[in-house]
């Protein structure tokens, strides 16, 4: 027994030996199910790849819940997908499903009575079924088109009967379903981020031009100007970057000057490079990003090589903006 385990309570130590055992056992059910995997799982992926229409995720009770969260997943992962409440569908709600679209059904013992009431109805529609279910003798296994079995499980619950490994094998199936067929689909994180705009997550995963300064906000000048020149000749209104933009003649970045490097310049009583072109003591390879990076790429790279400013250029490598990291502290979280 450990020192940590040694100062808890009695009581509690039972609580958590038990809390424990029912996380070991819905482990070992999910690797089951994993072990378990066969083709069907692969002809369901197959099958939301080609659909033309919508994904109808449909369950009753705790497995409508994890349909519901399925749901939520495939959405915001590129596949078009709606719930549909069973019991909802029999009095009228079938109407939302078209033949292009494919049935999800969710159900661990597969004999759930709003479910089958459904079926036949979806099956003369021609709509395809794809069943996630322990059996495939059940019901809902004799009609689905496609069936991702789970097989027998044990409930976490003490008496058997609450669905809790069944429901988390059913959740972990969904995940995988709609993770698999959206790295199939090509599914991008610039893509994943038009459906997440808000919170820390849309945060992380906004797009360098959303939060760059633009040209206009710059300093810009030719690399072949002194030092002295790009600083009289290039005033920049308003609140500027610490940092001058240097261009070939072409317009592509030939380098980045800092106000850094100024200061160097000045420390170490260099006061002749003034007047000598700027590429001599301007950074000739700095940091740049492309315009698909996102803001969790700026916060890494500004951390890992401790820098305060990096161009933004485009596929030609000429510049179309900066980051400033006093532009990214106002986008960090508060906490």
């Amino acid at each position: 027994m450990s020192s940590v385990e040694q100062l808890i309570p009695h009581a509690q130590f039972d609580q958590l030996r038990e809390a424990r055992e029912i996380l070991k056992l819905e482990s070992n059910a999910l690797s089951e199910v994993a072990r378990r995997l066969d083709s069907g799982f692969c002809e369901a992926v197959d099958s939301l790849l080609t659909c033309s229409g919508s994904v109808i995720v449909c369950g009753m009770g705790k497995a409508g819940l994890i349909g519901q969260k399925l749901t939520a997943t495939l959405s915001s992962t590129g596949t078009r997908a709606h719930f549909l409440h069973p019991a909802e569908a029999v009095h009228g709600d079938l109407g939302c499903i078209h033949p292009q679209d494919i049935l999800l059904a969710l159900s661990n013992s597969g004999e759930t009575e709003e479910i089958s009431a459904l079926l036949p109805t979806v099956k003369r529609m021609g709509v395809p079924i794809i069943a996630i279910t322990g059996s495939e003798r059940s019901t809902l296994g004799h009609h689905a088109d496609i069936r991702i079995l789970l097989g027998r499980l044990q409930e976490a619950c003490p008496w058997g009967l609450a669905p809790t490994t069944s429901t988390t094998a059913m959740l972990a199936v969904g995940d995988a379903l709609a993770l698999v067929v959206a790295r199939q689909r090509g599914f991008s994180p610039q893509q994943f981020a038009v459906f997440h705009p808000a919170g820390s997550l849309g945060r992380r995963l906004k797009s360098v031009t959303e939060i760059m300064r633009p040209l206009s906000a710059l300093r810009q000048a030719q690399a072949s100007q002194s030092v002295r020149e790009v600083f009289v000749s290039s005033p920049v209104p308003g609140r500027r970057s610490g940092a001058v933009l240097l261009l070939d003649e072409d317009g592509t970045l030939a380098g980045l000057f800092t106000d850094s490097d100024l200061a160097r310049l000045m420390e170490q009583r260099r006061d002749e490079s003034l007047d000598h072109p700027i590429r001599d003591v301007m950074t000739t390879s700095p940091v740049t990003l492309p315009t698909t990076a996102m803001f969790s790429d700026v916060v890494a790279i500004l951390s890992e090589r401790k820098i305060s400013e990096i161009p933004v250029v485009n596929e030609r490598g000429a510049p179309v903006g900066m980051i400033d990291i006093t532009d990214v502290i106002g986008w960090l979280p508060t906490q």
